[in-house]
């Protein structure tokens, strides 16, 4: 497979630059399974032969950091699985751990998070994941995940960070400043988050430039 045959779906514009400068296909999801399921079947309709989901996470196992890259061997979700493939999930440094969970919803509190790893075991969770598998199974092309944890499981989300991404990946500066003057003492968990999130994106990117050139 061509490296710019490889079309990778992320939610961000700025990670969708990085992905493009690199040679890749890319689509952009917006943060929501709909908007990456889209840009996963436009990308496999301009030729892609090969989908990787890629972009930030909620940790779920307990002791993943901030920064925690993830290589999942598969995507699970409810009733189904999804088993990555190996020759991709190697070009991205080889798939370790649990698998990734496909949520319908962002785990925002420690309890919702650790139901979910009590029922399945996850190492994280994206809302982008389980759309991009199942149009890679549909289409019958392989599929890997490279993500990067941004709050771990014993993290709050701020209600800002729930409306903070745009359907376009961009960031929705206005809805994150009408939620904090809602809720003004949530300021200390964002800037925190501020942080947690640009640690993921320093170690997603460093992984990209990691990538080897040839690939399969």
């Amino acid at each position: 497979m061509e490296r710019g045959k490889i079309g990778f779906v992320t939610g961000l514009t700025a990670e969708a630059r990085w992905l493009r400068n690199a040679g890749f296909m890319v689509g952009i999801g917006g943060g929501t399974p709909l908007g990456a399921e889209r840009a996963a079947e436009k990308l496999v309709c301009e030729g892609a032969q090969g989908l990787i989901s890629f972009g930030l996470a909620g940790g779920i196992q307990p002791g993943l950091v901030p920064g925690s890259i993830l290589v999942p061997p598969a995507v699970t979700e409810a009733h189904s699985i999804y088993p990555a493939d190996y020759r991709l999930s190697q070009f991205l440094g080889g798939a370790l751990g649990k698998p990734i969970y496909a949520g319908k919803r962002v785990a925002a509190s420690v309890h919702d998070k650790e139901l979910i790893y009590n029922r399945h075991g996850p190492c994280g969770i994206d809302l982008e994941s389980g759309a991009v598998a199942r149009v890679a199974r549909r289409h019958g092309i392989p599929f890997a995940v490279l993500r990067a944890v941004a709050d771990p499981a014993d993290f709050v989300l701020p209600p800002a960070a729930l409306v903070g991404l745009k359907e376009d990946g961009a960031v929705n500066l206005p809805a994150i400043l009408r939620s904090l003057l809602r809720h003004p003492r949530q300021l200390p968990a964002l800037l925190e988050l501020a942080g947690h999130a640009k640690a993921a994106r320093a170690a997603l990117l460093a992984r990209l430039k990691k990538l080897p050139e040839r690939t399969f």
